[in-house]
């Protein structure tokens, strides 16, 4: 399920400078603009029925995406509104006390509670920072798992050996193989592996760049090291209904080599 970034204030705030910022910067997300929706379902009601139904379809369409990040860039004028969302983080522009539009300045309530962001100047750049270097928190100087595989495609086995990589260190590195159609078999290209991954943790609880990260490598069929090294190559090993998971079966099964 995808996560939900709600950056909300009156027309004018810098609502959508912020929003396009956070997208460039926070990997697997997308922004849903509320001008852009209200234009696809011809809807310019900005009664209290009309932006109620807005908030719904936002709503509707942050959930349906594949995306982890979804950002929710509209005015979001009412609390009620805001608890239909549910967001998991919530960036109020209070840049501005009045906007071009009287009517939505009078119907709009001011967040009070729950909200984790509340900018007050125009500092997208510095804004957008903040907020990722918040969410994406994996340390490169940390002690780090690797777990090299080519993934094809993601399944319950790598899952149960990623939470045993993540159990040593809090942080995983996980490793594609570029081996699309190699051995006349691998049919899913880096996208559709790492979007594989993405999804199957993400349903877990797992956030690409906090817990682990993503990364595509040649097609290495050989890990060599010469003497001591300050890392370790091992096994893990599983109990029997996991060790018979296999990725070449799944694939058979999808019609798929």
């Amino acid at each position: 399920m995808s996560k939900i970034i709600l950056v909300c204030g009156l027309p004018g705030s810098g609502k959508s400078t912020l929003a396009n910022k956070i997208f460039q910067k926070l990997e697997d997300s997308e922004v849903i603009n509320g001008d852009f929706v209200r234009k696809k379902f011809n809807d310019w009601d900005f009664t209290e029925l009309g932006r109620e139904r807005q908030a719904k379809r936002m709503s509707e369409l942050g959930k349906a995406s594949q995306k982890q990040w979804v950002i929710l860039d509209f005015i979001c004028p009412k609390e009620k509104y805001r608890k239909l969302i549910q967001p998991n983080i919530t960036v109020h522009m209070n840049t501005i006390e009045k906007s071009r539009y009287s009517d939505t300045d009078q119907f709009f309530e001011k967040p009070e509670n729950n909200v984790d962001y509340d900018f007050k100047d125009f500092d997208s750049d510095t804004q957008s920072d903040l907020i990722v270097k918040n969410l994406q928190t994996f340390n490169w100087k940390k002690e780090t798992v690797q777990m090299l595989g080519r993934w094809q495609p993601w399944h319950d086995g790598h899952l149960a050996l990623f939470r045993k990589c993540l159990n040593k260190t809090g942080q995983v590195c996980i490793q594609v193989r570029d081996c699309q159609n190699w051995d006349d078999s691998n049919p899913f290209n880096f996208e559709e592996v790492k979007r594989n991954i993405i999804k199957g943790l993400s349903n877990k609880g797992y956030t690409l760049g906090k817990e682990y990260i993503i990364q595509l490598v040649p097609n290495i069929v050989n890990i060599t090291y010469g003497r001591k090294v300050g890392y370790k190559i091992e096994q893990e090993h599983f109990e029997k209904q996991i060790e018979y998971i296999s990725a070449t079966k799944i694939r058979k099964q999808m019609g798929l080599k």
